[in-house]
This record gives structure tokens, sequence and C-alpha cells, in this order.
């Protein structure tokens, strides 16, 4: 199974108010990151099986926007394995019940999804990596520990896709 990582993308600042934190939506820039990110994993022609998110507003819309931009049509499941108060445990308990699948996206939050992303490719070892707002992995979980096969960040995206639409030769006047 390839395991597609996804953390939420930008949604402004954090909430003192834990209740009111929970229903904080992405920002513009958040949604311009989704939109990046989809079609990047479009561009690798990937095709979704499931999506798991977060019941965190943020999360589901990031998980929306990018299961929209890549052509996923079913339902996004949501599990609390993907919660900002879940445990390695749970989540691995979530990666064993979607070993059946190909392609799988989870979209979460930090600090526990670094904690997750590090468990899967290296279990016993305390691994830090550091996953921006919108950043995307994918590690293969075909058997433990995973194989990462790339981290994009949404900073790398914005570059590639701002070159990529910049016209090869300057505008010139017809007068």
């Amino acid at each position: 199974m390839n395991l597609y990582i996804l953390r939420h993308a930008s949604a402004g600042t954090r909430r003192a108010n834990p209740v009111v934190d929970v229903k904080r939506p992405l920002d513009k820039e958040g949604k311009q990151q989704c939109l990046l990110v989809g079609r990047f994993l479009s561009a690798l022609n990937v095709q979704f099986d499931r999506v798991v998110s977060s019941p965190l507003k943020r999360a589901l819309q990031t998980a929306s926007l990018v299961g929209t931009e890549t052509g996923y049509e079913s339902k996004i499941d949501i599990s609390d394995a993907l919660a900002p108060e879940a445990t390695v445990q749970k989540f691995h308990d979530l990666v064993r019940s979607l070993d059946k699948y190909d392609n799988v996206l989870v979209v979460g939050h930090n600090p526990n999804l670094t904690t997750f992303f590090g468990s899967l490719l290296a279990p016993s070892s305390r691994i830090s990596t550091r996953l921006r707002k919108g950043a995307v992995a994918r590690i293969d979980c075909t058997r433990l520990p995973g194989t990462l096969h790339w981290l994009v960040d949404p900073r790398i995206l914005r570059g590639i896709y701002s070159k990529a639409t910049k016209r090869s030769r300057p505008k010139t006047s017809r007068k």
C-alpha cells in the first residue's frame, strides 16, 4: 500500500479556545496549497482508493480539496486516529485496517503526524521530520518499516508551478 501523508493546509492563527479551534477553516493560502498539492498528485497520476481525515474542519477541507483535484469521488472517512490527541497505536491500527487498498491519503495535524510519520519508517527510533502545513509524503507500507519515496513541501510546489507558468519568450509589441 502507498500511504500518502498530508498535513492539513494553512488555517490561520490557532484559537485559544479548543472548542472554537476545532472549527477553524482553511484560509486563502491554505486553499491555494490544497490546489497545488492536488495538481501535483494529479500530474503523477495518483488515484486514491481511500481518503481518511481527522475530524477537525481544516483537515476535512484539505482532504476534500485535494481529493477533488485528484478525481476522488467517494466519501471521505473520518478517523479519531488522525486527531491531534491520537496515539501512535491508534494510527498503526488505522494503517493496518487500510492495507487492502493500493493508494490511501491520510490528512492530520502536527505534532502527532510527524511522530506517526517517523514510526512508519523506523519504529524503534525517534525520527524527527518537519512537515509544514500542506506538505505531502509518499510511504510504501507494503511491509514495515515503510520506505519513504518522497516528501514535498508546498513552497517547492509553488516555486515549480510559478516557473512552469511563465512564458519562455518575453511578449513583444507588434506596433
